[in-house]
């Protein structure tokens, strides 16, 4: 259909709900017991347009739209968390590290109930990082609720100056490396093409590689790209597929990949989405990589910034992605190749794992081709406003180190006894 008759049959189809809208929009301005901008009240409309849709499009204010390229940049004020929505309330994703949030021991799966005495029960995205945010040396208040908690524990955070340095890199033993992406920012590529570049200095070399997406939430698709695209030299990397051409593309590896020659293993948990999800997929689909840990996230779609003339804006779904292999795993994830239970939600059976973490569990998410009925739901249980503890409790936790790493690493020198070389195929 043309441009012009596509505006032509919208302007058709919303002619009445767009009367009904102004109607009501010239009702509040005229009777509502406070006087109120119709700025505000339009804005508040376009929020409940767009977090109608799923659980990832917004519409953000021109200062939203402002911290969101903060965001892109790596560097903020606030406490370091990734936070989505669930049951009506704020809950966490991961935190990122090193950070206040982390050092208070904030985790994956962790209901924010309050924020400076504020219930979050219906606060939007925007407004809980806006809450969040803020000057360096200021202090937030968090009341905090948990599975196995009997009632929401209240901490009190400083924010700081967050510079997110996305990757980290060490040696294992000798010839086995180690890097560590947290998120994928502006400059994650880089850092791991840095990373690599000094791993295969260090004495022994770099004989196999431990990539870890654990608690990645992810980021810039373009960096996820040049991320995967260090470890492949041909084929597919990610492919898009949405309503136009502009949205449904396939993205090629290019030759010459500095993370070749050597075998690999990913980590994943249900902390890892969107873009560390593309990275999985492409190494898994690849056979270019190990995959290691356990189901990821399940954010599979594709998200476009538009900026508007005021300096608002939307970030607007309009594609999902597919792994080179076309698997669909909105609302699924990645599966691993070896599953593998981490110590930081051990003690959950996979119901309630899944119940904390993953896309399946949000209101409205896009459905998926692979997506399984959902969990029973192991929420929050909270009241109304305050927040009360569920009736059962999991076990505690028993930490034990790092199983999941550990396997890698056993995978990773058991790997020329299964192939005959020393390299990944």
């Amino acid at each position: 259909m043309a441009v012009g008759e596509t505006v032509q049959s919208f302007a058709r189809a919303a002619a009445g709900p767009l009367k009904t809208f102004t109607d009501v929009l010239a009702v509040v301005y005229d009777k509502y017991v406070e006087e109120v901008k119709v700025s505000d009240l339009i804005y508040n409309a376009l929020s409940g347009m767009l977090s109608g849709l799923d659980p990832h499009s917004a519409f953000m204010r021109p200062d939203e739209m402002r911290e969101l390229t903060i965001d892109t940049t790596g560097r903020f004020g606030g406490l370091g968390i990734e936070i989505s929505a669930r049951d009506n309330y704020i809950f966490v994703v991961s935190p990122i590290d090193d950070t206040p949030a982390a050092a208070a021991g904030i985790q994956p799966g962790d209901y924010i109930v309050k924020i400076n005495g504020k219930s979050t029960r219906g606060m939007s995205l925007m407004n809980a990082v806006d809450q969040l945010r803020g000057v360096e040396g200021t202090k937030v208040k968090l009341s905090i609720f948990r599975q196995g908690w009997n009632e929401p524990r209240e901490m009190e955070l400083t924010r700081a100056v967050i510079v997110v340095k996305t990757v980290k890199f060490k040696t294992l033993e000798s010839g086995y490396g180690y890097i560590k992406i947290s998120q994928f920012n502006a400059g994650t590529a880089d850092a791991l093409l840095a990373a690599l570049k000094e791993l295969k200095k260090a004495p022994g070399g770099l004989r196999g590689l431990v990539l870890d997406l654990r608690n990645d939430p992810g980021g810039l698709l373009d960096q996820s790209v040049q991320v995967a695209d260090a470890f492949v030299d041909d084929g597919v990397i990610v492919s898009t597929r949405g309503r136009g051409p502009r949205q449904s593309f396939s993205i090629p590896a290019q030759p010459g990949g500095q993370g070749l020659g050597f075998p690999m293993v990913v980590l994943i948990n249900a902390g890892s989405a969107s873009a560390s999800e593309i990275v999985a997929g492409c190494l898994q689909d690849h056979h270019r990589a190990v995959v290691v840990g356990e189901r990821s996230f399940g954010k599979g779609s594709v998200q476009t910034i538009i900026p508007l003339a005021d300096g608002s804006g939307l970030r607007l779904t309009t594609a999902k992605y597919y792994t080179p292999n076309g698997r669909d795993i909105q609302a699924h994830g990645i599966d691993p190749d070896f599953v593998v239970a981490g110590d930081q939600l051990a003690g959950l059976d996979q119901n309630q794992r899944r119940a904390l973490l993953r896309e399946q569990d949000l209101e409205r998410h896009l459905q998926g081709g692979q997506e399984q009925p959902a969990a029973p739901e192991h929420g929050p249980n909270l009241p109304p406003e305050e927040g009360a503890a569920p009736t059962a409790n999991p076990p505690a936790p028993v930490v034990t180190g790092d199983p999941q790493l550990d396997m890698g690493l056993q995978i990773l020198k058991a790997w020329p006894a299964f192939t005959g070389a020393g390299a990944a195929h």
